[in-house]
């Protein structure tokens, strides 16, 4: 090959590189988000599971699931997430209750949360509790 031909082919290189490279790195954040919207799904599946299992022994109560599913929620750093126990006050005669953890997706996204507005990451827990009848 000569040096004619090599000077001419790097053009291509640059012309072939200015097409492929915006479709990359595209995929390549695609990838990033949807893997760091996964972690945000398990984390709010955890932190529901975790809270309605501290919750169903007896003498505990729905301030204490929130602040545990809060803490599984804070290790990840998700921001403005909601938790609520039902039933909200937890008694001798409660037979089971439900954890639920709502995640906003607008603002726990990496990369611009354009394509996510309004969207919820929403899991939910039931366990039946450890009272004796």
């Amino acid at each position: 090959m000569t040096r004619r031909q090599t000077e001419s082919r790097r053009g291509a290189t640059v012309v072939e590189f200015a097409i492929t490279a915006p479709i990359f790195f595209l995929f390549l954040m695609a990838a990033f988000e949807f893997g760091w919207l996964n972690v945000m799904r398990h984390t709010a599946n955890n932190a529901a599971y975790q809270a309605a299992r501290h919750v169903i022994v007896p003498g505990a109560t729905s301030a204490e699931a929130v602040a545990k599913a809060q803490s599984v929620l804070n290790a990840v750093g998700a921001r403005n997430a909601k938790v609520t126990v039902s039933p909200s006050t937890i008694t001798t005669q409660t037979d089971q209750v439900t954890v639920t953890v709502e995640i906003p997706v607008n603002d726990n996204a990496l990369i611009v949360p354009r394509f996510s507005r309004n969207l919820t990451l929403r899991s939910s827990s039931t366990l039946r509790t450890e009272r004796a009848k």
